[in-house]
């Protein structure tokens, strides 16, 4: 058993060192976090979507705009798209599971705002139909998926894939890119650094 503990470690040590010597990816990471800049300053919200663990990343990282990072700051305009359940569960029975974000993203976004979609795979079917619906819409969009991209990848403004076909070792890498993009944005908008 311990030898799979240390196995899993090693794995996500190896998934996040790739990244680290990823010039490209550093520099879209850096790229999204300007992106979600430039659209809170003039006024948008930031939605994120995406299905079991990457519904929870999605709801953790609006979180974590929405209300702190680092400290004590205004909120920032940011949720996550399946939060209501009586909506989610209402437009799933009704429309079918595929609509329930970009029907939702159809009601409360604008041109300006900016789609952040969490799909290990790339091809979440909900997460690319919200993506189809934010090009329409003029809502900029950011893919957080594995090594492939999948589906998101070509529909993305700038798609975040992470060098990992492992479900849990791309989940852990999402949330340190996304806890990274979260600094950035609240370091950039309101001059504080980490102590």
């Amino acid at each position: 058993m311990t030898d799979r503990i240390i196995l899993s470690i090693e794995d996500s040590i190896e998934v996040k060192s790739l990244i680290l010597r990823d010039e490209s990816m550093i520099l879209r990471v850096q790229d999204v976090a300007n992106m979600l800049c430039h659209s809170l300053r003039a006024g948008g919200k930031i939605h994120f979507c995406g299905n079991g663990g990457s519904a929870a990343d999605a709801q953790h990282l609006a979180a974590e705009l929405s209300g702190r990072f680092y400290f004590d700051r205004p909120p920032l305009n940011a949720e996550a798209l399946h939060c209501n359940t009586s909506y989610l569960t209402a437009v799933g029975n009704d429309y079918g599971y595929e609509l329930i974000f970009s029907r939702l993203l159809a009601g409360t976004g604008h041109a300006g705002d900016v789609l952040v979609g969490i799909s290990t795979s790339g091809n979440s079917q909900n997460v690319v139909k919200a993506f189809e619906k934010a090009k329409e819409m003029g809502v900029q969009t950011v893919a957080m998926t594995g090594a492939g991209g999948g589906k998101m990848k070509e529909l993305a403004d700038i798609c975040l894939n992470v060098p990992s076909t492992d479900t849990p070792r791309i989940q852990e890498a999402h949330i340190m890119v996304g806890h990274i993009i979260c600094e950035l944005v609240e370091t950039e908008l309101f001059g504080h650094l980490k102590k």
